[in-house]
């Protein structure tokens, strides 16, 4: 954990390089307030908080980013993430059983994409390859996750993310800066981002998923990320302090237990929201999860 003098907590490696995957794209999204592409096309809240998510491809999800493509003039076929099968199983299922097949819309990355082919459209640059290092929409993208985390990004090799655009390796220390940094910033986009993720957890995630729980069980505003392979990012604006962790194995359910676990720690949830149960296929309780404090 961090606030805006250093770091205030830690445990394990806080120097250890990590990918933090989708849980970094409370910056990523900045740009597309600062770039002056969201009010040049009437970017909704909800519309702002699909631009950092990873939603569940529910109905509501791919409704409302159709609509928002084809308001800046495009559709589906210009999103570059990949087809990937919708993160909610419900929606999934409808899917195959309506034989339709699963399409980029569906990727829980969609909302983010719509975001990046908005600054595209805004700058009035060819919005093919959007993905790429070398493209416009990528250079203010990695501008922002430069200065948020004082990392020189700039100066690291890079990999692909999941749905295709570039990564980088952060130590923990300056995700969690990063954090602390967006919710007590007095930059509009910062102070709107922060707004519009701390309000719609659904829209950044899904129906039952960890983060709408979280914000919900909240008793202060909670801005929650999380990313593959056991990462999350958070943070807490009336206490400008911002929280990243990793689960080495990348194992979700460690993840999910260990970010309940910090936050009832804070006194943010309430200690119940840190205890899961396990249930076996008959839906019978079997045991429970839930962090073991040393």
């Amino acid at each position: 954990m961090a606030g805006l003098s250093g770091t205030e907590h830690g445990w394990g490696d806080l120097d250890r390089a990590v990918i933090p995957r989708s849980s970094i794209k409370p910056i990523q999204v900045l740009p597309l307030i600062s770039s002056g592409a969201a009010d040049a096309f009437s970017v909704s809240e909800t519309e702002l908080t699909l631009g950092a998510a990873s939603h569940s491809g529910e109905t509501a999800h791919v409704e409302a980013v159709d609509s928002w493509l084809a308001r800046i003039g495009l559709d589906r076929s210009a999103l570059e993430c990949g087809a990937d099968r919708p993160i909610s199983q419900v929606e999934a299922d409808r899917l195959l059983q309506a034989g339709e097949t699963f399409e980029p819309i569906h990727n829980c990355c969609s909302g983010k994409h719509a975001g990046f082919l908005t600054i595209a459209k805004h700058l009035d640059v060819d919005h093919q390859g959007y993905i790429d290092r070398e493209h416009p929409v990528q250079q203010l993208v990695t501008d922002a996750i430069a200065e948020f985390t004082g990392v020189d990004v700039h100066s690291l090799s890079s990999g692909r993310d999941g749905c295709g655009i570039p990564t980088f390796a952060i130590p923990l220390h300056a995700l969690a800066l990063s954090m602390a940094r967006l919710v007590t910033s007095e930059d509009d986009a910062a102070q709107r981002v922060t707004r519009s993720l701390a309000a719609n957890p659904f829209w950044i995630s899904g129906t039952g998923r960890c983060e709408v729980l979280l914000v919900e069980a909240a008793s202060e505003p909670l801005v929650i990320k999380a990313g593959a392979e056991g990462v999350y990012m958070a943070a807490l604006p009336q206490r400008g302090l911002g929280i990243a962790l990793k689960v080495r194995d990348g194992a979700k359910r460690a993840a999910e237990a260990t970010v309940a676990a910090v936050l009832a720690e804070l006194g943010v949830v309430p200690e119940s929201a840190s205890v899961s149960d396990i249930t076996n296929k008959a839906g019978t309780v079997v045991g429970a999860m839930q962090v073991q404090r040393s």
